[in-house]
């Protein structure tokens, strides 16, 4: 009669209404080092969509419709800011209208510094607001908020908790989970920004050329600054006027290197700084292209850049 009545036991268990569980928010990012953050603040719970890929620029991208299907399905849209991708804003109010929109550079207490003026950033002046629209030579010239954010540590320091914040209002069950992960990263950044301030000290006053003005949230963050940018912040095609001031700057201050982005025109490095004995081989980009998507591509980016000036610097 017992074994008998075994098989009925169960079904009380079966017929049971399923206990709702939580569902983890889907979310939507812009660019590899927000995946990062993002994934970071996730863990084990989940992973974004990325809408812009690796090795793409975000000045200018044209979506694929597995990219616009993400935005469309997104509970939350994590993005630097609209500086950043001017051209994802009529997107994400068509696709992703719905969604949460969390534009990191508005996040409270996020450092924000001006675009320099200039190839040799001589005219620029961080504490005026009143950038005239070209700089010496008549080329268009970016004025305003330097969307580049993400290089300074702090600040993304800041942002883990802000994506945090997002999702757990989202997804309330796992406030928990991803407040711990965001507090985690945040000491993983404490530790890695130490570590290289430490080493970039002993490399002071190296003198480096950037491909195009990205970089001022890191050189200010690790008190390394670049000596000039052959290009606009949007990495647009330099003048020939903007070329020969930063070849005369080479000329002048003894420039050690050139640092080459591989998704901007190499070959416009080596024709330009050719024969100055320039160092013009060390990757030097702000998106952590070739490394690999997850958690981990933020903390390498920023170590990979103190690292190339770390190799200019024995150049």
């Amino acid at each position: 009669m017992r074994n008998r009545l075994l098989p009925f036991l169960s079904l009380p268990v079966l017929m049971l209404p399923a206990v709702a569980m939580a569902e983890v928010p889907s979310v939507a990012v812009d660019i590899p080092p927000v995946h990062s953050l993002v994934s970071r603040v996730m863990g084990e719970l989940g992973s974004p969509d990325l809408v812009i890929q690796p090795g793409a620029s975000p000045h200018g991208y044209s979506m694929r419709p597995s990219e616009a299907r993400s935005l469309a399905d997104a509970d939350v849209m994590i993005f630097v800011s609209d500086e950043l991708t001017p051209w994802l804003a009529k997107a994400r109010e068509t696709l992703a209208a719905d969604a949460d929109a969390v534009e990191l550079m508005e996040v409270p207490g996020t450092l924000h510094l001006r675009y320099r003026e200039g190839a040799t950033f001589e005219a620029h002046h961080d504490e005026h607001d009143d950038h005239d629209s070209h700089d010496d030579h008549h080329e268009h010239a970016h004025a305003g908020m330097n969307p580049h954010g993400w290089l300074d540590p702090m600040n993304a320091r800041l942002w883990l908790a802000e994506i945090a914040e997002s999702l757990a209002a989202r997804d309330p069950e796992h406030a928990a989970t991803y407040r711990r992960n965001a507090q985690a990263g945040q000491w993983e950044l404490d530790a890695m920004t130490e570590s290289l301030s430490a080493r970039l000290a002993q490399v002071q006053g190296t003198r480096y050329i950037v491909f195009h003005d990205a970089y001022q949230y890191f050189e200010h963050r690790f008190d390394a600054p670049a000596s000039g940018a052959i290009s606009l912040g949007d990495a647009s095609t330099p003048s020939p006027a903007r070329v020969k001031e930063i070849q005369a700057r080479v000329a002048r201050d003894n420039i050690q290197c050139v640092f080459r982005e591989p998704q901007y025109n190499p070959a416009l490095i080596e024709s330009v700084f050719e024969g100055t004995g320039v160092k013009t081989s060390i990757v030097f980009e702000p998106l952590g292209v070739g490394l690999e998507l997850g958690e981990t591509l933020y903390p390498q980016l920023i170590e990979r850049l103190g690292q190339g000036i770390l190799q200019c610097a024995d150049a």
